[in-house]
């Protein structure tokens, strides 16, 4: 070997190692390297999430639950907004580690994602403009136009039953909105959103009793398990120390009882 294919070599090799030892920090996810972790939410879904008019920034009960996971840790927190729809797709595509947006942990999600313990219990409710006496329950929609919101457990119901017209809407304010407007004659939907936004527009009333249990969860990809375990560890956490009881009271207040004794924000907190 002469002397400039010796210089060549000891040019080149050290070039190789710094970059394949940049090319591995790359695969350091950044609540590993950093301390920060990247979260992909909806934002249009009170009282779980949304943007504070303030603000500008995300906030909701799942937003200070995810908040408190991170706290523990001492993370810091970084809110990708995506529509619903294709919320997971961002997750397996890594935009995010992981998703916190009121997700009903389902068969067919946990097909392609990885979930949590259960920190929400829900269901599905129907509601109707204030002046209907017509909807009674779920068995009065056959002839009737309901509207969901796109990529949800209450679109797939809705799109399961027969003889009524499904008309999905990008985020779920806009099928109460198009409800109001007479354009649709009921909304099938989560039951804390659709009670959040009767109590801030006044003009809804839910008919007929829930549908379905529903347990919310944070998804992460599949494999990333240790991940997993860390936000499991801390849900628990947060739970035993009351921050979690605290977070519920702030974005729900005392839960509401049921003429049964119960209710879905009182039976979260089980």
């Amino acid at each position: 070997m002469g002397a400039t294919m010796i210089r060549i070599f000891f040019i080149i090799i050290p070039a190789i190692l710094l970059l394949s030892g940049c090319g591995g920090d790359k695969d350091i996810p950044a609540w590993k390297q950093d301390g920060i972790l990247k979260i992909g939410t909806d934002a249009t879904y009170p009282p779980f999430e949304l943007v504070s008019t303030e603000t500008g920034q995300p906030e909701g009960f799942d937003i200070d639950i995810i908040t408190a996971v991170c706290d523990v840790y001492g993370w810091k927190t970084e809110f990708i907004i995506t529509p619903f729809d294709g919320i997971i797709t961002g997750l397996k595509s890594h935009k995010y580690d992981c998703v916190i947006s009121a997700m009903t942990i389902t068969p067919q999600r946990e097909a392609i994602v990885a979930f949590t313990d259960p920190y929400y219990l829900a269901g599905q409710i129907v509601a109707v403009p204030l002046e209907d006496t017509v909807i009674l329950s779920i068995d009065d929609l056959r002839g009737r136009n309901v509207g969901v919101q796109l990529g949800t457990t209450g679109e797939r119901m809705a799109k399961s039953l027969e003889g009524l017209s499904v008309f999905s809407f990008d985020n779920i304010g806009a099928a109460f909105i198009d409800m109001n407007n007479g354009h649709i004659d009921a909304v099938l939907n989560d039951y804390p959103t659709t009670m959040e936004y009767i109590k801030s527009q006044g003009k809804a009333k839910t008919v007929g009793e829930l549908l379905s249990t529903e347990h919310y969860g944070v998804a992460v990809r599949r494999g990333d398990v240790e991940l997993l375990g860390k936000i499991d560890s801390a849900l628990a956490i947060i739970r035993e120390n009351g921050e979690y009881e605290r977070i519920t009271h702030k974005w729900f207040g005392l839960p509401d009882v049921d003429s049964d004794g119960t209710s879905p924000e009182a039976d979260s907190l089980k």
